[in-house]
């Protein structure tokens, strides 16, 4: 899952964006509102933690500009204000969730992954099926009674295909999903990965689509 942070307190980015790649994210960040508003019209993010107090555009402005171009992803919106009515505006803008500062890393954690489970139609925050069970907090995957530790670009993978099952998704696709903007996206990268993957959890679990990229293949899920 790749993430856009807003923010342009460089201490606290610092600290944010260390802990969410930890968490198993990808993360970009954008320290002002136009760059912010280009990033999330373009790249391809999972969810955007976004603060209202930006130079250049402020927040509440490059979220009504998401939402007019037609832009659906999810936000969490980080403000020091407490006043209801700013609350108010902010959903009414656009905005899926509100956390204040200063705020538990935990908390910010849990929330993000419970707007991309709810994207994704799921109820439960269990990301398990019939035959496999990952455990987003340390990182492994269980396959019946054999526990087995992913890395991280591995975990990405994993689990971006088990909350996309049955979708076809191609090797780009995937790669805008599991790497950073930093990152050197090299699709066939994701090849690698896929069988490793499958070395781990089985060969039937992730079919290939000849010249369309993979489905992650449990009906359980």
């Amino acid at each position: 899952m790749r993430l856009l942070v807003v923010e342009d307190d460089p201490e606290l980015v610092s600290y944010v964006r260390s802990d969410l790649v930890r968490a198993g994210f990808a993360v970009d960040v954008a320290d002002n509102g136009i760059d912010a508003e280009h990033l999330g019209n373009t790249e391809p993010y999972d969810a955007v933690v976004l603060d209202l107090g930006l130079p250049q555009k402020p927040g509440m402005e490059v979220l009504e500009a998401w939402r007019t171009a037609g832009n659906r992803v999810p936000v969490i919106v980080l403000t020091a204000r407490d006043a209801w009515y700013e609350r108010v505006d902010g959903f009414k803008a656009g905005a899926d969730d509100y956390l204040g500062k200063p705020f538990h890393i935990e908390e910010l954690i849990a929330r993000i992954r419970a707007l991309i489970y709810r994207r994704h139609g799921r109820t439960s925050h269990k990301i398990e099926t019939r035959c496999l069970r990952l455990d987003e907090d340390v990182q492994q995957v269980e396959v019946g009674d054999v526990t087995h530790q992913l890395t991280g670009t591995e975990f990405r993978l994993l689990r971006y295909m088990m909350l996309n099952s049955g979708r076809i998704l191609s090797k780009t696709h995937l790669s805008e999903h599991v790497y950073d903007q930093d990152s050197e996206r090299d699709s066939n990268l994701i090849e690698v990965y896929i069988r490793r993957l499958r070395e781990k959890i089985g060969t039937q679990m992730i079919l290939t689509k000849r010249g369309q990229g993979y489905i992650f293949n449990d009906p359980s899920v």
